[in-house]
């Protein structure tokens, strides 16, 4: 299962419309989140019925910002809430996994990015489970994450911070080139900002402990695509096998054991002996073969003592010659 967000700003262009189309066949995501759609709902129509997805939630504003969530199987998915910054879904799919989706497309204003740390806020305070928040933030949480350019006002980025410790979430590191925002490419100018991410609650990552959120580093918008790989803890149960030691043939009890099962009552059947057999022998071998590295050591610390004892004779018969 996967989550791919791009803030693609313009949905309608034909590059940016098949671009995201050749993403979506290539990485395959389950979900994709979109932010500056700058489109008409009409337009996101197309682009899901080209790549053959049956959700959707668009939030049009005309030819400036927009949002859209679309998803592969529309039972999946039940709607909470959204607005012009975020889509708040919840997820129930086929495996079995339960948890809430919320897209985010943080305040560009500076001056408004209060209220989108407060939504944050609000959001977090109705959650009850598993939940994952993923976009483009339009926030950086320390100086690291901008390259160029004058340093970042600190107080958006303590700001940013009091939201995810506020909300007990933890910010996933990001594989791949550290930015996904840039300006001025090639000039002197040249910013690079990363400000596309997710945040995880710790429930999420209790279910999901295996997960990597990969930058695609490709793109026709100032922003490149994320892809969030999401994998549940998978639980391997190795199957013991049985393998008869060459050693046990040194010890008289291995005959013994073989001899009482195979004597056992002539009803039980050739195979059922066999497991009995090895089921003993395995048993009993464990203790046999785990106590080879104690004998090891122990003849070790002989050979020892008796070297030092025979290197203290040589000596005391030199200084009598």
């Amino acid at each position: 299962m996967s989550i791919l967000s791009w803030n693609c700003h313009g949905l309608g262009t034909p590059w940016a419309f098949r671009f995201l189309k050749e993403i979506v066949l290539q990485k395959r995501p389950d979900f994709i989140f979109l932010s500056e759609i700058l489109c008409k709902q009409v337009t996101v129509e197309k682009f899901q019925q080209a790549v053959n997805f049956e959700g959707k939630i668009v939030e049009t504003q005309g030819h400036s910002g927009g949002i859209a969530l679309l998803w592969r199987f529309q039972n999946e998915v039940t709607l909470r809430t959204f607005n012009k910054n975020h889509i708040d879904v919840f997820v129930k799919n086929k495996a079995g996994d339960e948890f809430r989706l919320t897209g985010v497309y943080g305040e560009p204003d500076r001056q408004k990015r209060k209220e989108a740390w407060d939504m944050i806020r609000m959001l977090s305070s109705i959650n009850t489970g598993p939940w994952c928040l993923i976009g483009d933030m339009n926030n950086v949480l320390s100086q690291a994450d901008k390259q160029g350019g004058r340093p970042y006002p600190q107080w958006l980025i303590q700001g940013f911070r009091d939201v995810i410790e506020d909300c007990s979430l933890t910010d996933l590191d990001l594989d791949g080139y550290p930015f996904t925002w840039e300006r001025g490419a090639g000039t002197v100018d040249w910013i690079e900002v990363r400000l596309d991410r997710a945040l995880v609650s710790t429930s999420f990552l209790n279910i999901f402990p295996n997960i990597k959120l990969i930058n695609l580093e490709v793109s026709t918008s100032d922003h490149c695509p994320i892809q969030l790989e999401i994998h549940k803890a998978s639980i391997v149960i190795q199957k013991r096998v049985f393998r008869f030691e060459n050693a046990w043939l040194r010890e008289p009890m291995c005959q013994k054991i073989v001899e009482d099962v195979w004597s056992s009552g002539a009803s039980v059947s050739f195979y059922a002996k066999i497991k009995e057999c090895s089921e003993i022998l395995s048993s009993w071998g464990r203790e046999i073969t785990g106590s080879f590295k104690n004998r090891i050591n122990q003849c070790k610390k002989t050979i020892k003592l008796l070297k030092g004892r025979r290197d203290s004779n040589s000596i005391a018969v030199l200084k009598e010659e």
